[in-house]
């Protein structure tokens, strides 16, 4: 499309990871495996606390939530890799773009407020347990679920809404293997600062908001358990809160360093990399996490393995 003397871009070229033909073979297979592994084990956990009536609680049920997310999450990003690793076709539509940048913020903003929803929850079983069942009631329970899903969805469909309005006149080439806002706001020869306000202000509020939840309730939970006078009491209450803890960090400890500073200071081959381990690696290990150390959990796997024999 041409307006003056400027083509407009309709596509865009993802280089993906490498360019390397032979690297391109193992990290087609790489990112197979992990993504079977994510798709089948967070599956395995829903199949799991649905079909343990004992795992019905509150934690369990934002767990399963978080499953299911993590599955899309890496959706949104993993089939179209492994097609343009796999036919060298790495173009893709403008408007598929935008929508893989839409599913993939919405997402993952929706991957945080459910780690926070977690983090309350603990919180109320531990500081709060006489008030628990009234506190964390279904209905509740509920509700915070849906409110992450829905701030989730207005806070990408905004962000998506002002990046249609930009125009692309430059090159097409994302050096990226997906469509992200940075690096779409790279390539865009139209005012960006309302984006990038966007991005920094508002992003940054829907990103740390839960974060901060988190840290607030682990100090009330960190203070509480200090109270317990038996050693073993303690371990009992810091191991059913490890599993949360070691996911927060691998996703808050890699996300932030992409999303939380300005858009001038983007690095195209450090931020990659960065980004294969909160969209890749992080939801593929959640299920380990979560059940290797959660005796609750391995006791749901046990029954959902016999009844599949």
């Amino acid at each position: 499309m041409l307006r003056g003397n400027q083509s407009y871009i309709t596509e865009f070229l993802l280089l993906g990871l490498t360019t390397d033909p032979k690297q391109q073979t193992w990290l087609f297979a790489s990112f197979l495996i992990m993504y079977l592994i994510n798709v089948f084990g967070n599956s395995v956990i829903i199949a799991a606390i649905q079909g343990d009536a004992r795992l019905h609680t509150p934690m369990y049920f934002f767990l399963s939530s978080l499953s299911l997310v993590d599955i899309c999450f890496t959706t949104v990003i993993v089939p179209q890799m492994l097609v343009n690793m796999l036919t060298q076709r790495k173009t893709i539509p403008f408007a598929q773009c935008l929508t893989q940048m839409y599913f993939f913020v919405a997402f993952g903003i929706t991957d945080s407020f459910l780690l926070a929803a977690m983090a309350i929850d603990r919180y109320v079983a531990i500081c709060n347990p006489l008030h628990y069942t009234t506190t964390m009631s279904p209905r509740r329970c509920l509700l915070l679920v849906t409110v992450s899903w829905v701030v989730s969805h207005l806070h990408s469909l905004t962000h998506t809404i002002l990046m249609a309005q930009l125009s692309f006149c430059r090159s097409n080439v994302i050096r990226h293997f997906f469509c992200d806002v940075q690096p779409l706001l790279t390539l865009s020869c139209s005012d960006t600062s309302v984006n990038e306000l966007l991005a920094f202000t508002e992003g940054s509020f829907v990103i740390m908001s839960p974060f901060i939840f988190i840290i607030i309730s682990y100090v009330y939970i960190t203070r509480a358990v200090l109270r317990v006078p038996s050693g073993g009491g303690r371990y009992k209450v810091f191991s059913t809160c490890g599993s949360h803890l070691t996911v927060v960090a691998l996703f808050y400890g890699t996300i932030i360093s992409v999303y939380i500073r300005p858009s001038s200071t983007y690095s195209i081959t450090k931020d990659r990399v960065v980004t294969v381990i909160y969209t890749v690696v992080t939801p593929m290990l959640n299920p380990f996490i979560y059940s290797l150390r959660n005796k609750d959990m391995k006791q749901a796997l046990r029954k959902l393995t016999r009844r599949s024999e």
